[in-house]
């Protein structure tokens, strides 16, 4: 651990951390969202407004609260009030069905739910598939009149006196949940600490990427992300910061209008969208924009991206990997650092280990499963105690993808455990089919995955989106790839397509993918 950071106290309550640091501001603009402004002053009262009135409810300390809502300043408020009054929120994918939150409702056994009005409608589809009744159901913006049995978000704010003293939270406390997606099975609860939130603040928002107060940040990746959590709500509010939030869906066009209208000096997005924000007729120019840094996450960035958007921008994105498991990035290239193509090094705070099959350390530009040790690592998965031991196994947490590690310390993703591929026995990186084939002109995204040949052999099949007015044969796939990788690694099999199949937040899930190919035959 760097010596220059301080560990938390071991009685520590995030929520209040925050408005502590942020007294001496209180007219500093926190938030801009899609219905106003709200300043470090007003943020804190609101919060522990909304603290009373969770109390007022009848919820008591620990019990489990939904947070299904679209980003703004509410999602902000009740996130931070829950934890002032020791509630725990379960921040939720918004893009969900019923059935996933019926069963997230089942599984959390949430005591009440927080809900943006256009969520409502699906929120009481799954409530109406659970025996257990809901205490409060608060509604933030109802788009019409509250439905019997609901309440105004808005008016839970207004209506309670501020709570003065936060709960007295230990550090390590459970404070907040995360459903990970995962790439099949249900979602997992990840269980998160107060002190969490803490440490990712220090050891990436502050030493890494060096936000500060005069920084006004916006995130593409949502609030409900465990990326986009950190990049809109713990790093910004640490520093005094301001943050863009926006509801709508991360399209190039809706980027665009806040990169232009609001002027952040930080944006943070995955690779998928900065792809098609590179390939927009819409894209700003330098001079439209006021971006000093970028950064990614989500999946590893083709390096093909980076250098045409540093080239169009002026400003570096910088690279990392995070997982819902850890809360944020743990593996990061750093400003003036920047090697496209890498995931970067080890962040300050972070141990980092490469185990074989075995689980023997392997050493440099061999493959291996990516192990982490460092202080924001979960406390578990709720309720799934066979997921858990596999993946916190004592101090290191067992991430699920393959890197490689240069002499230089450099990490460069080699896929997932599930994607890695042994084509004629030997390991190949779907992402090294996929960051190559990015480099062809026409093409906008693709993927790669394993398919089973006429003879029982694995084979790489490529599935690629070609841009608009862009055409593009096999044989002429083939040859480019060949040209630049061993000729083993070509894509043996091709299919364009029109789009590929992503999660919420951007990811490619390659598994559907592989389900499409296995219900082919």
């Amino acid at each position: 651990m760097p010596s220059s950071i301080l560990p938390p106290p071991t009685r520590f309550n995030f929520a209040q951390h925050l408005i502590t640091v942020n007294a001496a501001r209180p007219a500093k603009t926190a938030l801009i969202d899609d219905h106003g402004q709200t300043t470090y002053g007003e943020l804190a009262d609101q919060i522990r407004r909304f603290a009373s009135g969770l109390q007022a409810l009848g919820l008591r300390r620990e019990d489990r609260v939904f947070l299904l809502m679209q980003d703004g300043a509410d999602w902000i408020v009740g996130f931070l009030g829950a934890l002032y009054a020791g509630v725990v929120p379960v921040a939720l994918n918004t893009l969900l069905t019923a059935e996933d939150y019926a069963f997230m409702l089942e599984n959390s056994r949430a005591q009440a739910a927080m809900v943006s009005g256009p969520l409502l409608p699906t929120l009481q589809t799954a409530m109406g598939q659970v025996p257990h009744e809901l205490k409060a159901v608060i509604v933030s913006h109802p788009a019409s009149g509250l439905p019997n049995g609901t309440m105004n978000f808005a008016a839970i704010v207004s209506g309670h006196a501020p709570q003065v003293t936060p709960a007295n939270t230990h550090a390590d406390e459970a404070a907040f949940w995360l459903y990970s997606s995962g790439s099949t099975g249900k979602p997992k609860g990840t269980v998160h600490t107060q002190g969490n939130l803490y440490w990712t603040a220090e050891l990436y928002g502050k030493a890494v990427l060096g936000l500060r107060e005069s920084d006004t940040v916006f995130s593409a990746a949502k609030l409900f992300f465990a990326y986009g959590l950190g990049n809109a709500l713990t790093f910004p509010l640490s520093v005094g910061a301001s943050v863009v939030l926006m509801a709508e869906r991360p399209t190039p066009q809706a980027t665009f209008k806040r990169l232009t209208a609001h002027q952040p000096t930080v944006f943070y997005g995955a690779p998928t969208g900065y792809g098609g924000m590179l390939a927009s007729p819409d894209l700003p120019a330098r001079e439209q924009v006021n971006l000093r840094l970028c950064s990614s996450a989500g999946e590893a960035l083709p390096g093909e991206i980076g250098d045409r958007w540093t080239a169009h921008f002026g400003c570096e994105i910088i690279d990392g990997i995070g997982s819902t498991e850890m809360l944020h990035v743990f593996l990061s290239n750093r400003p003036g650092d920047v090697h496209y193509g890498t995931t970067g090094k080890a962040m300050p705070g972070y141990t980092l280990e490469l185990r074989d099959e075995n689980g023997h350390v392997v050493g440099d530009n061999a493959i291996g499963d990516l192990y982490i040790r460092g202080p924001s690592s979960a406390l578990m998965y709720w309720n799934n105690r066979e997921k858990s031991s596999e993946t916190f196994q004592g101090a290191w947490t067992k991430s699920g993808d393959k890197y490689t590690r240069n002499s230089e310390g450099y990490y460069t993703y080699a896929g997932r455990n599930d994607d890695m591929l042994k084509v004629s026995g030997i390991y190949v990186s779907p992402f090294e089919v996929e960051a190559t084939l990015m480099r062809h002109p026409a093409v906008l995204e693709c993927a790669v995955i394993g398919k089973t040949d006429s003879d029982g052999l694995v084979k790489t099949k490529a599935f690629i989106v070609l841009k608009d007015g862009q055409s593009l044969s096999e044989a002429e796939v083939k040859a480019f790839v060949k040209e630049h990788l061993a000729p083993y690694k070509y894509p043996r099999f091709i299919e364009f397509v029109e789009e590929l199949p992503k999660t919420a937040t951007g990811k490619i899930q390659r598994f559907r993918l592989r389900e499409k190919e296995a219900a082919a035959h």
